[in-house]
């Protein structure tokens, strides 16, 4: 069908209002490309899907847009009701807790009606006058996306500098600002993906990015209103590496770290000009890696050589290297040292137990060590805003999901906790209707699953109601049980929403996520198809009234069990899914693909390739009956290419055999890897989600 009578069909009144399938979807032309490697013949029909910005891509993709709206026409009063009602429960003129730097009560604000945050600062007190350093609505006039990056105001206090993206491709452009007069200098570079000053002020470290693979792989020193092109000091060579640059807490060191997925190297200047020679903390040895902070000419080290959970050494700043570490915290098997923060009388460290984060600190003066408790069974815990080094509380960010984000200062030396401030949720919420669990699914291996589980109290465990199953399972993330107001909006309506901390993730420490990637992947899979399943049997849930959901790498996840476990999911939601494993594997001028060799592995190699082969789910679509199916992506995504999940839906929708809806839906105008950037607009994203997932869980008809 030629697209103007496609478009023509998609928006007509009829297909508006009509049921699912009144309007019809996109059928895309098939152009065979073959890719031959290790004896295999690939033949992908859609590979010119890549063509970006040509007419024939862009009309499809706009045609997709247009089937989608179609679709989902009929769901319009439920997403207007959805967005209302997660709106209500958001407190949309607020402020966030001051921190305190450098003289300055530093802290972020959001008006009414405005799509993005005001970060502002008062001088001496929090009685002082307010002075708006950065409004990120006025730099969004006119702009259909806006994302600011990094934001550093000099050690003076007087200037500003920060990254700004505004077409979602995560491509960002340095810019300073004099907060005296207000106005812009014209110091600027391209691409930018980390920046530090040097405390004198008149010098900015910061690192780029390759041009085509988006590698940051370069540093630079440029002298404030220099004539003199910028210096380059460092240029990272491997291209499983990337480069950033950042400070040691106390102000006295410059770092630029270079860091695959499995190795790490730290050089490291004083920080006064930022003009001295880099010296190197320990040489790279291969999967090895380290963190560093500094105390008192002492580098404190964070590192993994003696086991991958990591231990805790020092060494002196004058001559850092391995022969002088001297182990301070060993390395743990059932702990995860997550990462390390110093003070001046103590230090911080962040772990994992049991597939959740904990808080240990230790007094520098006696060596003594405590844990801080939380009371709920499933939470999320993180360090915020400890700015200052020579503070004598640490500030925390806790919520669970039933809690909502609350800021605590916690004294070491008393063990007390001020709750400085917990986010308002209006609309009437109220914590005590709903339930939390946290539990454990035996997966077929034998291995124990942690998991989570948000319901109302009212529901009944007698396997009749809808469930939401949500995974990621890639990197070594971990997925935390942190507070959304918006996921109310289903639960209110009696679905139940299950979190699974699967193999890949890093909730067990490093040897769960290393039973999840290369060439034990496949784990991942089948550890989410064994927590629906358990979700199924335990009666938590109805077998006919199940939906996943998954996003980039759990986008991969929702591909697999989709092709592996078709029968046991009613509705499949896809974020920017990573679902061409080969040929995106294959291609070493995009963005992360050389870098994530050490993730997925490098199908030039021929084990690798089999294995990757046997469970990309572009390459395993067949012809088989699959779930309602939601597919989302961004034309200007720079994490996953949006052709991944067009060729899959293309590919879809010619061999499976069901009358089961199929709905892509793309962002042509700007938008990134996390959608649209205005909250008001996510807001409304995340109202079509649900309104999708009510309607086809048959929870609430349209």
């Amino acid at each position: 069908m030629a697209l103007a009578a496609l478009l023509a069909v998609a928006l007509s009144p009829a297909a508006a209002q009509g049921p699912p399938g009144s309007a019809v979807p996109p059928v895309a032309r098939k152009d065979p490309h073959t890719i031959r490697l290790h004896g295999d013949t690939l033949v992908d029909e859609y590979y010119w899907m890549r063509n970006k910005g040509a007419a024939d891509v862009e009309s499809h993709l706009r045609a997709e847009w247009a089937y989608s709206e179609a679709f989902m026409a009929p769901t319009g009063p439920l997403q207007r009701k959805l967005y209302d009602e997660m709106l209500a429960r958001i407190q949309q003129t607020d402020t966030n807790v001051p921190a305190r730097d450098r003289g300055f009560f530093h802290y972020s604000r959001t008006e009414e009606g405005k799509q993005y945050p005001i970060h502002a600062r008062k001088k001496g007190s929090l009685e002082a006058a307010e002075e708006v350093i950065l409004d990120v609505n006025q730099l969004a006039e006119g702009k259909k996306f806006m994302s600011i990056g990094g934001r550093e105001v000099s050690p003076d206090g007087n200037l500003l500098a920060y990254t700004s993206d505004e077409t979602g491709f995560r491509q960002y452009a340095l810019h300073v600002k004099d907060l005296r007069s207000g106005r812009l200098l014209p110091d600027t570079a391209q691409r930018v993906t980390s920046l530090e000053w040097s405390e004198d002020g008149k010098a900015l470290l910061y690192a780029v990015e390759h041009p085509k693979t988006k590698r940051s792989y370069q540093v630079f020193r440029h002298v404030l209103g220099g004539s003199q092109p910028d210096l380059l000091l460092y240029e990272e060579k491997d291209e499983r590496f990337n480069v950033d640059v950042w400070k040691s807490r106390d102000h006295r060191y410059l770092f630029v770290q270079s860091d695959s997925l499995t190795t790490s190297e730290i050089r490291y200047l004083p920080s006064e000009t930022g003009a001295a020679a880099m010296k190197v903390i320990a040489e790279r040895i291969a999967d090895q890696k380290y963190s560093v902070d500094h105390r008192d000419g002492v580098f404190w080290i964070r590192a993994n050589d003696k086991g991958r959970n990591f231990r805790l050494v020092t060494a002196p700043a004058s001559e850092p290297t391995r022969a002088n570490w001297k182990e301070v915290v060993p390395h743990r098997p059932e702990v995860m040292l997550s990462y390390h923060l110093m003070f001046r009388d103590f230090y911080v460290l962040m772990e994992r137990e049991g597939g959740w984060p904990r808080v240990r600190i230790t007094s520098l003066a006696d060596g003594q060590s405590h844990r801080v408790e939380f009371p709920e069974p499933a939470y999320q815990v993180n360090l915020s805003g400890n700015l200052e080094f020579d503070a004598t509380v640490v500030r925390l960010a806790y919520q669970s999901p039933i809690t909502s984000s609350s800021i605590l200062d916690y004294d070491p030396a008393s063990r007390r906790r001020a709750l400085l401030k917990q986010v308002a949720v209006p609309g009437g919420y109220d914590p005590s209707r709903y339930r939390v669990e946290a539990t454990t699914v035996t997966a077929r291996d034998g291995a124990r699953v942690p998991m989570w589980l948000l319901s109302r109290k009212d529901i009944p465990r007698d396997g009749t109601a809808p469930a939401l199953l949500y995974a990621y399972g890639s990197y070594g993330s971990s997925s935390s049980a942190p507070f959304s107001s918006n996921i109310f909006s289903l639960v209110d309506r009696g679905v139940v929403y299950a979190v699974a901390c699967i193999r890949g993730g890093g909730e067990l420490g490093k040897a769960w996520h290393d039973q999840g990637r290369m060439l034990s992947k496949k784990n991942t899979f089948t550890d989410f198809v064994d927590a629906a399943e358990h979700l199924v049997a335990a009666r938590y849930a109805a077998r006919d009234r199940l939906a996943i959901m998954g996003g980039s790498a759990g986008g991969l996840l929702m591909g697999a069990v989709a092709n592996m476990r078709p029968d046991l999911f009613r509705v499949v939601v896809s974020y920017v899914p990573f679902v061409d494993v080969i040929t995106t594997m294959l291609d070493e001028s995009l963005p992360l693909t050389v870098a994530e060799f050490e993730e997925w592995g490098n199908p030039r190699n021929e084990a690798e390739y089999r294995y990757m082969k046997s469970y990309s789910p572009y390459d395993n679509l067949a012809a088989r009956a699959y779930p309602t199916m939601l597919v989302k992506s961004s034309y200007n995504d720079s994490q996953v290419m949006y052709w991944e999940p067009a060729k899959y839906v293309a590919r879809l929708r010619t061999l499976k055999t069901d009358a089961n809806p199929l709905v892509f839906r793309i962002n042509m105008d700007p938008a990134g890897h996390g959608g649209r950037s205005g909250r008001y607009d996510r807001l409304r994203e995340t109202a079509f989600d649900y309104a999708f997932l009510l309607w086809q869980l048959g929870v609430e008809k349209p």
